[in-house]
């Protein structure tokens, strides 16, 4: 059984920067698409950016595009989302996925979930 445990969230103000890491056990991802989402409190969960085995990366809305870098060590058996410039906005609970597949998707098709890791920016 896969599980994903995400670090790295907190209060930030508006404009700085975090680096949430999302850390896998139970088997090594390499060969599996990883993606993270944010629920922001009375809205629906929403794509924020996938990763493939092979690398290829999908954003979700425009508004992160620029702003947020996802990434992978599969020598850690991690997957990172770098946020800058972060705005009251990007409040939310940000979750770390995993899918069997090996291709990205910005549906919610993903087979593992992490618990999330809350982000507070203030104005």
């Amino acid at each position: 059984q896969v599980q994903l445990v995400e670090s790295g969230g907190g209060l930030v103000q508006a404009g700085g920067s975090l680096r949430l890491s999302c850390a896998a056990s139970g088997r090594t991802l390499r060969t599996n698409a990883m993606g993270w989402f944010r629920q922001a409190p009375g809205k629906e969960r929403e794509f924020v950016a996938s990763i493939s085995a092979s690398d290829y990366i999908i954003y979700g809305a425009n508004s992160v595009k620029g702003r947020f870098t996802i990434s992978r060590d599969n020598a850690k058996n991690t997957v990172s989302l770098q946020m800058n410039n972060l705005n009251p906005e990007d409040t939310a609970v940000y979750y770390c996925a995993a899918r069997r597949s090996p291709m990205a998707t910005s549906t919610v098709d993903y087979d593992y979930w992490g618990q999330g890791t809350q982000v507070a920016v203030s104005s």
